[in-house]
Formats: C-alpha cells, structure tokens, sequence
C-alpha cells in the first residue's frame, strides 16, 4: 500500500474546504485508514461504524482486539447516535474540557458503532479533540472517528507525523501531517458511568482540574495494583516501550550515575534520560534532555519524541529519572512505568 502524506498548516483558514483534509475525509468515508493530528498524540483513525474500517486499525497497529478504541467527534450532538444517557456530571466535563484531552467513558447505545471498536463492551470512551485539523476532518467526513495512538503496538506514541511514518508507512493509507502535537501524552480517561466518576487512565487533564470541577474523583485500582483487570484503552498490554531495557530509579543522582557505571563497566551502550536540569549530572553514552523538571507540562511533550530517539541512538540499556506523581506528573509516571515494565531501582 502507498501512504500518502498530506501536510495542512493549522492555521490557515477555512480547513473544512482544504482540498487536503477533503482528501484524507474521502479516505476515511471509503473505510481506509488515516493518521490525524490531535493536541495530545496523532491519532490512526478510522470509521467506528464500520467493521472493515476498525479491522484495519487494529491490523496496521498490530493491536489486541480486545482493546477498546476511543471515539473521536466533532459535535456533542453526535453523542445521541450512540450513547444511551449523558451523566450530569459528565454534562459539567464537556463544557469546561470539550474539546480537550479527556475521554469520557458513557453507556453505549448498541447498533451503530462497529463491535470491535468497543471491544464488546457495554460502554464507549469519547472525546472531542482540540487540534483544528482533527476538528476539520472530523466534520467533514462527518463520521464518528476510532482513533488510538498512531504507532505500532507497544512502541512510543507518536508526536510528529515522521514518528507515523517510520512505524507505519505501507500499512495505512495516509497521514495528515500538522507538525508536532501539543500535550505530548493521551487524554484521561475518566469513566463517568459510575456515581463517583473514576480516572481509568491519566493523561492531559489532572485529577486536580477535574476535582475543582465535579468534586470526588477516584483513580482505577488498575492503575497501582498490576493484577487489577484495567478497563481503558493503553492499560492492557505494555506500552511506549522503547528497544532498549529501559529501568526507572528512585534515589539521588550520584546512585543512578553508579548504575550507569556498572552497565558500561559490563560493555553495554547505556543511556540516561534526564531533564535540563541534572544533564550536566550524568556521564553516559547517550544523555537525552526530556523537558524541564520546574515545568513537568515540558516533559509530558517532549516524553514520546526523546524515547523514540534512543532507539536512534542504539542504546542497550535507560535509566530514566522518576518524577512527581502530581498533577501531569501521574501521566508522566504511569507512561514511564509501562514503558520500563514497571522495572524500578530503588536506592
């Protein structure tokens, strides 16, 4: 298969009518395959009324098709057509998140949405993306979007459209290249047919933000407790995962710095992933600066890019800083630990 890649400036004017995204929208109205920008991640999106349409995102990806997939649209109006009731708590969310990085988790209406985009499941996980391209696309197809993380399966979530292409190319029909994204981590996902709505994966919406809107909050058991069956998309399987082995370490910096010197003592290629901060701490083969640590929004962006560059740089083993478990810092952590295995190093 040819993927072609249509690039389309965010900021021009009148994006419905770009012969580009009418392109990628006729592509997407045919049942193929497209990657699209969002604020958060680019998403491999796919019509989600349309068994052949969902088949093929799973295939390209190499993704389990016991993964739920996240519903993309461009108008709350579209919710009706598949979602059996709105929460008012939920209602609350939309206006002051929509469109946004939060996934809200409703009651699905059977009979429209295509079964393996819900994985079967008696609920479906919606958002409205807030990237002008994904929003011109979205209603010009006028089609409700299943959209994961444009990447194969496993690997680092992809931020600029080159990070699509180098996973994907030949498997997908094409890609809509807008430039890097903004949030650099997935949306929260927050599943509000409970009557204290549940964080069932953090993303670019804190718990904080959410709590100083709806109240309570809770955070899913999955998400410290392994053998708890996770119930949200990129919470099942290993994720973000770079090539190398890739270990967390909880102490000073003179420790990790210890454990950098015994694996290149052994003759491993050993990398470190730090922050501007400490880069002038380390002493390894490969030292890549993920943000700033004053300003964890920096790290959350640059997270995806800066692992996907070690496998450029051949390393066999990371260690990786840990950060703050607050605000966006949850994202950062929970991202960090599925792409270390959930291995730590404690001091």
């Amino acid at each position: 298969m040819n993927t072609i890649v249509l690039k389309v400036d965010k900021y021009v004017d009148k994006l419905e009518s770009n012969p580009q995204v009418v392109d990628a929208a006729i592509l997407l109205r045919e049942n193929e395959v497209v990657a699209l920008p969002t604020e958060t991640v680019y998403g491999l999106g796919g019509n989600a009324e349309s068994d052949e349409a969902v088949g093929k995102i799973f295939a390209a990806k190499g993704r389990p098709g016991d993964n739920p997939l996240i519903i993309h649209i461009a108008e709350t109006e579209q919710l009706k057509d598949f979602v059996e009731e709105i929460p008012e708590k939920a209602q609350v969310l939309m206006g002051k998140f929509w469109p946004g990085p939060l996934t809200i988790i409703f009651k699905l209406k059977q009979g429209i949405l295509s079964e393996k985009a819900t994985a079967g499941l008696a609920t479906v996980g919606v958002r409205m993306p807030d990237h002008p391209v994904a929003l011109a696309l979205l209603k010009t197809c006028g089609l409700p979007i299943a959209a994961p993380s444009a990447n194969s399966s496993g690997k680092p979530s992809p931020t600029k459209a080159e990070h699509v292409i180098d996973d994907l190319n030949g498997k997908i029909a094409g890609v809509v290249d807008s430039g890097s994204t903004g949030v650099g981590v997935e949306s929260t996902v927050l599943d509000c047919t409970e009557e204290i709505p549940i964080i069932l994966r953090p993303g670019g919406v804190t718990k904080e933000q959410l709590e100083k809107v709806i109240g309570e909050v809770r955070l899913d058991q999955a998400l410290s407790d392994e053998t708890a069956k996770p119930k949200a998309p990129g919470m099942k399987y290993r994720h973000y995962a770079p090539n190398a082995d890739m270990y967390l370490v909880s102490g000073t910096r003179e420790f990790l710095q210890r454990l950098v010197k015994e694996k290149r003592d052994e003759g491993l290629r050993v990398g470190v992933l730090t922050t501007e901060e400490h880069q002038a701490d380390y002493e390894a083969d490969v030292v890549l600066v993920c943000g700033k640590r004053a300003e964890l929004e920096s790290v959350a962006t640059a997270l995806y890019d800066t692992l996907r560059r070690f496998n450029q740089m051949n390393v066999d083993v990371i260690f990786s800083e840990v950060f703050p478990s607050s605000g966006v810092g949850q994202a950062i952590m929970n991202r960090l630990l599925k792409a270390a295995g959930n291995k730590i190093i404690v001091e």
